[in-house]
């Protein structure tokens, strides 16, 4: 048996995750072990963690690091708590290899720990692009801890063995949250309705929107500017989901819980909604918008425009149903018009997503009970390289 840890440290992640977590359990030659950290711990972002004791998944590892600071020196000293605690988990439990997906700053932490633990780590999502967070930075890092790698794209299977990874170490098997259209059953709109405790008696838009954390953005203006945005939109609803905690996510809350408290029936906070949730309020969606990855990797399946704001996940792949515009009131407004146009909703029920269409989880479990799992690995030069 080849004991997997899986670590996650965020809802959204974890929604990524579940297939995958689901596969490994299953499989009769691998023993999957569960580390959650950070926002899953915390009450103000929802305590998470209870969702995936829920979902069947025993949580082997909880480590607290998160403190009740999103500046920069609170998310370093995070980063430095989740090292300490991450090296008791790894040292407890004793993977044959720890899954680590994205780039996340908590996701840093456990690589670097495994790094020195000698623990092969397999990375999910690397060669991407966000150039305006540094998630972008955290998740090359990674890529280069890491001895096998599950990519979204071919773009980013060439991105990663540029970097000097080995061909047959990094696998193009699409975007794991894919997964979710195939394998996982949706809510109806009468039913999700009634388990948010929110009546969607009307066309609804999908908002979640996080800091910004190396471009010029203001967390608080830009977001401000979005709620703006969306007062010219009284006919939709709106469901509002929290930022992550990034630099600035923290205060981005008050704005967002005072918006859905000034106008209760037409707009609703939520902390989190769960993948389950999450992937059927998509599908009924009139558009997702703000600068979430999912509304650029997993949206596009479903038929739904995205209306992405500003540069924080500037690079990254996009279909055809994806609408870039700047973090200001009348680009917001704009971007929102064409998503919402009769010809635009037609037009993304038959767009290609360039992330995949699932089947993501069986490919890496495959690759955990085949693949030698190893720290050790040699720098790979393109050939025609000049000495």
């Amino acid at each position: 048996m080849r004991r997997i840890a899986v670590f996650t440290g965020t809802r959204a992640e974890y929604g990524l995750l579940y297939w995958l977590m689901k596969d490994i359990q299953a499989h009769p030659t691998l023993e999957l072990q569960v580390i959650a950290a950070a926002m899953h711990l915390s009450p103000e972002f929802g305590h998470t963690w209870q969702a995936i004791v829920d979902d069947g998944f025993p949580v082997d590892a909880k480590v607290e690091m998160l403190l009740s600071s999103d500046s920069r020196v609170g998310i370093a000293k995070s980063m430095g708590l989740g090292t300490i605690g991450l090296a008791d988990a790894l040292d407890r439990l004793a993977p044959d290899t720890l899954v680590i997906l994205g780039d996340r700053f908590e996701a840093l932490s456990a690589a670097q720990t495994a790094l020195v633990m000698n623990i092969p780590i397999v990375h999910l999502h690397g060669g991407e692009l966000t150039e305006g967070a540094y998630d972008d930075a955290i998740r090359h890092a990674i890529t280069k801890m890491a001895s096998l790698h599950g990519v979204a794209a071919e773009p980013y299977r060439q991105r990663v063995i540029q970097m000097g990874e080995r061909p047959e170490r990094v696998l193009n098997i699409g975007a794991l949250g894919l997964d979710h259209l195939t394998r996982s059953p949706r809510m109806s709109r009468q039913a999700l309705a009634k388990s948010l405790d929110f009546s969607l008696h009307a066309p609804y838009l999908l908002v979640t929107y996080h800091p910004v954390t190396l471009a010029e953005e203001a967390p608080v203006e830009s977001f401000q500017a979005l709620l703006a945005a969306l007062d010219r939109w009284p006919d939709h609803q709106v469901i509002l989901t929290y930022p992550n905690a990034d630099n600035g996510g923290r205060a981005i809350i008050p704005f967002l819980e005072a918006y859905a408290a000034q106008q209760p029936e037409r707009t609703l906070a939520i902390p989190s909604l769960g993948f389950q949730r999450y992937f059927s309020a998509v599908a009924e969606a009139a558009a997702v918008v703000g600068n979430s990855s999912s509304g650029l990797i997993e949206v596009p399946s479903f038929g739904v425009p995205t209306v992405n704001i500003g540069q924080r996940q500037s690079g990254r792949l996009a279909a055809n149903s994806v609408l870039h515009c700047t973090a200001d009131v009348e680009a917001i407004h704009a971007a929102l018009q064409q998503a919402l146009s009769a010809d635009f909703q037609t037009a993304c029920r038959h767009i290609h997503n360039p992330y995949g269409q699932g089947q993501a989880a069986e490919k890496i479990v495959e690759a955990l009970a085949t693949q030698p799992l190893k720290t050790f690995k040699h720098f790979y030069d393109l050939p025609g390289r000049p000495e």
